[in-house]
C-alpha cells in the first residue's frame, strides 16, 4: 500500500497537482486497479531474484573460467592424491583444478535451470488466483509491460490459483544456491588443506597473502578468502532451511511467509555473488604451485607403489611398501636396489603421464613384465 501511495503522488505531481490530492490519482482506485498484494509481491520477488541471479551466474561462470585456466597451468604438476586424508595415488594439480572447474560449471547450469521457473508469474491473479476485478486484457498486457521494462521474457502462469498459493519454485531456486555453496565450500576446504603449513603442513600451493594472520604470531598468514567462502556457504545453507520452512508454512490460497523467503533468498544470492567474486579475483587467479614440495611428497610416498604393483605383483608390492614405511627409503630406490624393474622402465612407469593417464608405453612394459614373471594378461 505504501508503494501505491508513492506512485500515486508521483503521478499527481507529474499532472500538476499537489501530493495527497488523491481525487486526481487514487492509490487504490487507480494505481492498485486490477492488482492485489497477493499477485504483486510474488511477482516482484521473482523479478528481483532473476535480476540478482544474473549477476551471480556471471560470477560463477568467471570462476569456472579461472579454474580451467589454472587447470591448464598446473597440468604437469604431479602431486599425491588423497582419500580418507591418506596418501592414495598420484594425480596432477591440474586434474584437481579441472574437477573444481567442472563442479562450478555445473553450479552455473543448476542455478540457470532453477531460475527458468521464476519467469512464470501470477500478475492478474488478484487476491486468491481467480482474477476477480482484473480484466483478461490486463493480465496479458501487464505481463507484456513487465517484459519490456525488465528485458526479460516473463509469462503468465497457466494456473493463477496455483501460482498464488505455492512458492515451491523459490524453494527449488534456494536449493540450487545451497548445492552450489556446498560445492564451493568443499573447494575452499581443499585449498586450505593444500596451503596448510607452510613448514608443518602440506604446503603444496601458495595462496596470495591478503593480510597479517595474527596479532601475536609474526609472519603468520591465514587463508582468509577460502574461510570467507566456507562461512558464506554455512549461511546459505541456514537460509535455505529457513526458506524451506517458510515455503511449507503457507495456508490455503496464500503464503504469508513470502517476506522471510525473499529476505533470505536475496541475502543468499548477494552473499554468494560477493564470496565467489572474492574467491576468484583475490585467490584463484593468483594461486601458485609449490613444485618442489609436490614432487618431494610424491617421491617420498608409498602411494606410487600402486602404479608399480601390476609390474611386480601385489604381494611383492606390499612387502616393498612395508619396507619403505619402516626404513624411510623411497619406494623407487628399493625397487632399483632389488633390481625388480629396470631404472629406465621405472622412469616411464612413474612419469606423470603414466600415473595420471596411462598410455601405450606403460601397457607395453606391463605386458613385458607379466611375460617375464610367467603370467598372462587378462
Amino acid at each position: 500500500m505504501n508503494v501505491n501511495e508513492v506512485i500515486a503522488n508521483l503521478a499527481i505531481e507529474k499532472l500538476g497537482g499537489k501530493k495527497g490530492a488523491y481525487e486526481i490519482v487514487s492509490p487504490n482506485n487507480h494505481v492498485n486497479m486490477s492488482q492485489s498484494t497477493n499477485d504483486v509481491i510474488p511477482t516482484a520477488i521473482r523479478i528481483a531474484t532473476i535480476g540478482k541471479a544474473n549477476h551471480l551466474i556471471k560470477e560463477i561462470v568467471n570462476l569456472g573460467d579461472s579454474l580451467s585456466s589454472k587447470a591448464e597451468e598446473f597440468s604437469r604438476v604431479l602431486k599425491m592424491g588423497r582419500t580418507h586424508l591418506q596418501d592414495a595415488v598420484p594425480i596432477t594439480l591440474g586434474q584437481e583444478f579441472n574437477a573444481y572447474a567442472s563442479v562450478v560449471n555445473r553450479a552455473a547450469k543448476r542455478v540457470k535451470a532453477a531460475m527458468a521457473k521464476l519467469y512464470c508469474i501470477n500478475m492478474g491473479a488478484t487476491a486468491v488466483g481467480t482474477g476477480l476485478n482484473a480484466e483478461p486484457e490486463y493480465v496479458q498486457e501487464v505481463v507484456r509491460q513487465i517484459g519490456i521494462l525488465t528485458g526479460e521474457n516473463f509469462v503468465s502462469s497457466p494456473n493463477l490459483v496455483d501460482a498464488t498459493q505455492n512458492t515451491d519454485d523459490l524453494a527449488e531456486f534456494s536449493s540450487a544456491l545451497k548445492v552450489s555453496a556446498l560445492a564451493l565450500s568443499k573447494i575452499a576446504n581443499d585449498l586450505r588443506l593444500m596451503a596448510s603449513g607452510p613448514k608443518c603442513g602440506f604446503n603444496e600451493i601458495l595462496l596470495p597473502a591478503m593480510q597479517p594472520g595474527s596479532s601475536i604470531m609474526p609472519g603468520k598468514i591465514n587463508p582468509v578468502i577460502p574461510e570467507v567462502v566456507n562461512q558464506v556457504a554455512f549461511q546459505v545453507c541456514g537460509n535455505d532451511l529457513t526458506i524451506s520452512l517458510a515455503v511449507e508454512a503457507g495456508q490455503f490460497e496464500l503464503n504469508v511467509m513470502e517476506p522471510v523467503i525473499a529476505y533470505n533468498l536475496f541475502n543468499s544470492i548477494e552473499f554468494l555473488t560477493n564470496a565467489i567474486r572474492a574467491l576468484n579475483y583475490n585467490c584463484i587467479t593468483n594461486i601458485r604451485a609449490n613444485l618442489e614440495r609436490c614432487q618431494e611428497m610424491v617421491d617420498n610416498s608409498i602411494g606410487v607403489i600402486t602404479a608399480i604393483s601390476p609390474h611386480i605383483g601385489y604381494e611383492k608390492a606390499c612387502a616393498i611398501s612395508r619396507e619403505s614405511l619402516a626404513s624411510g627409503i623411497p619406494v623407487k630406490e628399493i625397487i632399483i636396489a632389488q633390481n625388480l624393474v629396470p631404472a629406465e622402465r621405472l622412469e616411464v612407469i612413474l612419469s606423470p603421464e603414466e600415473m595420471t593417464k596411462p598410455g601405450i608405453a606403460g601397457k607395453e612394459f606391463l605386458l613385458l613384465d607379466l611375460k617375464e614373471r610367467g603370467e598372462k594378461a587378462v
